[in-house]
């Protein structure tokens, strides 16, 4: 099937955030804007749920139970990812990298499941990574699965309303090319909040 013209760019905004963002993760190399490469240390299991203020939201052991203002570790699986029932606290709580790659992940997994999928899966069914070297793994296979979702839609689609079944978000009463510009945009903000942990975990360590 021929990829609608009207997807192209946005196919190419999502691949460069996606490389992007799992550079500054894994290295050794990413593209520092310029088209030079600048060296990266992979990110530990420390630096992945490092808290830079107290009271963080981020990813824990389910025996432990929720952080602070939290009240359910959300996903499947020995670790959950902070949460809490609408309202949700306000302020809201900083988040760490493992939470945000947690979220990120799950976005794209349910968002890839829920359009070209078996539009059956849940929050509750997902599961949540302790380490950083799975969650980078699994973020990569969530982001290729949304990508081949978004292949498969055509032209028609991308102006259908209610085209992506994903229940947690506005996707039953936008127009799938909306959802497809949104999914992009949370990449990419997260992907930048992501960078900046990594930098200031960095500093963190030089005083």
């Amino acid at each position: 099937m021929t990829t609608p013209p009207r997807l192209l760019p946005l196919l190419d905004q999502f691949d460069f955030a996606r490389e992007r963002l799992v550079g500054r993760l894994s290295g050794p190399v990413m593209d520092s804007g310029d088209g030079t490469g600048t060296k990266v240390e992979p990110i530990t299991d420390d630096e992945y749920v490092w808290e830079p203020v107290p009271g963080c939201w981020s990813v824990r052991r389910r025996v432990d139970g929720p952080g602070p203002r939290a009240t359910s570790l959300a996903g499947c699986g020995a670790w959950g990812r902070d949460a809490a029932a609408y309202p949700h606290p306000w302020p809201p709580p900083v988040t760490t990298i493992a939470w945000r790659l947690s979220h990120l992940t799950e976005m794209l997994a349910l968002r890839a499941d829920h359009t070209a999928g078996t539009h059956s899966a849940t929050r509750d069914e997902h599961p949540v990574s302790g380490d950083a070297t799975g969650a980078v793994a699994a973020f990569e296979a969530a982001a290729d699965a949304w990508r081949q979702a978004l292949l498969s839609a055509d032209d028609a689609a991308l102006d259908t309303v209610g085209y992506c079944t994903y229940p947690y978000g506005s996707d039953a009463e936008e127009p799938f090319l909306e959802i497809v510009w949104w999914v992009n945009q949370e990449v990419l903000h997260h992907g930048a909040e992501i960078a900046l942990l990594r930098d200031l975990h960095r500093a963190s360590r030089r005083t």
